[in-house]
């Protein structure tokens, strides 16, 4: 009776931290892998996505010219100001404790992570830049090709990555992303208007 009479009680607030918890237990402890271990390991490190990034500036400024190069410069722009409002300033805000890190949690996680951040939790950087990049390359370059859709899949398997590992919490990643979205949006909205790669191939 008591547990059902605190069930009742909690605050929203508290029911959705409670969600979260569960959550969070059952991507990173119950439903675990050897093969999740190592996707997840490998989709967290940045020399993986360097290249692939490089790679797509590269080919668009090569097939573009100028049109390539401003796309570049707008995705380079919305990197960094995607990481100054989620990094500096939203973590700060927020201040949530990673889940490696949380007194309550951190014992009952499976941490394989490399290393437990010293900043927030909330948003995940991870999450938010991947989505805004994955955003902004949809939505600039969909008149190539609709494959580039692909791109949400990839920032969705980094989300995924960043609670398997212990590092972040389900809603801390979801958050991020829809934070991503917009800036991605954003982004791809005003190179459009400006520039465009339509038309301007070689």
């Amino acid at each position: 009776m008591i547990w059902l009479q605190n069930r009742f009680t909690l605050t929203f607030p508290d029911k959705l931290i409670r969600a979260d918890q569960w959550l969070m237990l059952k991507i990173n402890r119950d439903w675990s892998h050897p093969f999740l271990d190592n996707f997840s390991l490998f989709m967290r490190e940045p020399l993986v996505h360097v290249p692939l990034y490089l790679f797509l500036a590269l080919f668009l400024i090569i097939n573009f010219g100028k049109s390539g190069f401003w796309w570049l410069i707008t995705a380079l722009a919305m990197a960094g100001v995607n990481d100054i409002l989620s990094s500096q300033l939203i973590k700060e805000f927020f201040d949530r404790p990673r889940p490696c890190r949380d007194e309550t949690l951190a014992h009952q996680i499976r941490f394989i992570a490399k290393y437990c951040g010293m900043n927030g939790s909330f948003i995940s950087s991870h999450a938010s830049s991947h989505f805004a990049v994955a955003t902004f390359i949809f939505f600039t370059l969909r008149s190539i090709t609709k494959w580039f859709g692909l791109a949400f899949l990839w920032a969705a398997c980094v989300c995924y990555a960043q609670v398997y590992v212990g590092v972040h919490y389900p809603f801390d990643v979801f958050c991020g992303a829809i934070f991503g979205l917009g800036i991605g949006f954003a982004a791809a909205s005003l190179y459009n208007k400006k520039i465009s790669l339509v038309n301007t191939a070689r």
